[in-house]
């Protein structure tokens, strides 16, 4: 099911993000998705994910839909030119993928094959428009599709917390303009600046999700304080992660996180969760969470 009915429907919707292993297990990583059968409506499968070689997310997103799970297939800019990523659209719709969230992608230097040779003949608005017109029937050349044409729920992703606020807002429009219809944001930790930009961007009618990273460690928080533009995780939460210990690190996060949720479910249209690694935790947030 396109995620965009789910919103149709006026369903508060929980996505989980999905990282394909460096490796070819890929069935053993969506078996143990099991247990978030009932509580996901769709895995976001990462494409590459800061640009370390990974199984691909088509392919797993193939295997999601053989065991009857809804597929988000992410598709970034940065490995193929526009030949490749409409063809790698047309594909996707091929083996029944049905959602796309279109991204920019992080730069090879970041990852762990740093000689790569970047790509980015696209940036993320020129992928969604695209998309969009291989779903009206047309290339980007101008050339007519054979028979009917591929038809997706296409999203796109934001960052609430950048300062300025103002240029996140105005790609946000040109998103939707090329063809965005819902949107899932970086990690989220301040309520409150996150209200003020729902509140700037209501006009737009258009569904945003929270992003919640899982936080680890009082170090993790602050490694992405330094190092994640527009993402800050307030001493406040570093300090309860502090007090926590080690031996109730994991039992603090959960709760971190839930309470996260519950404060920002009055201002969004969905959740989407970055567990890292710690999925099998997700099931015990969503409960705190009331969801």
């Amino acid at each position: 099911m396109k995620l965009t009915e789910r919103f149709k429907e006026g369903k508060f919707v929980i996505t989980c993000e999905v990282g394909p292993p460096k490796g070819i297990e890929v069935e053993k990583l969506i078996d143990e998705l099991e247990p978030l059968r009932s509580k996901i409506d769709a895995f976001n499968v990462t494409d590459l994910q800061s640009s370390v070689l990974r199984a691909g997310s088509m392919a797993t997103c193939r295997l999601l839909k053989d065991k009857d799970y809804e597929p988000i297939m992410q598709l970034t800019c940065r490995d193929r030119n526009r030949l490749g990523l409409q063809s790698d659209v047309l594909s996707a719709a091929v083996l029944g993928i049905e959602n796309l969230l279109c991204l920019t992608g992080d730069h090879p230097q970041l990852g762990d094959h740093p000689d790569a040779m970047p790509v980015f003949d696209l940036d993320s608005v020129q992928l969604l428009s695209a998309v969009k017109g291989l779903m009206n029937g047309k290339d980007m050349a101008g050339n007519d599709l054979e028979g009917a044409p591929p038809q997706f729920a296409i999203g796109a992703t934001v960052n609430p917390g950048a300062d300025p606020l103002e240029p996140q807002i105005i790609k946000m429009e040109k998103k939707i303009a090329a063809g965005a219809e819902f949107f899932q944001t970086q990690a989220v930790y301040e309520v409150d600046k996150f209200a003020n930009f729902c509140e700037k961007v209501k006009h737009l009618k258009v569904p945003v999700m929270a992003g919640i990273v899982l936080l680890k460690s009082p170090g993790m928080a602050k490694f992405m304080n330094a190092n994640v533009a527009g993402v800050h995780v307030p001493d406040a939460i570093i300090d309860e992660l502090a007090g926590a210990g080690k031996e109730g690190r994991v039992e603090k996060s959960i709760e971190i996180s839930a309470r996260l949720i519950k404060e920002l479910k009055g201002s969004c249209r969905g959740i989407h969760i970055m567990a890292l690694g710690w999925e099998r935790h997700v099931p015990a947030i969503l409960e705190m969470a009331g969801l």
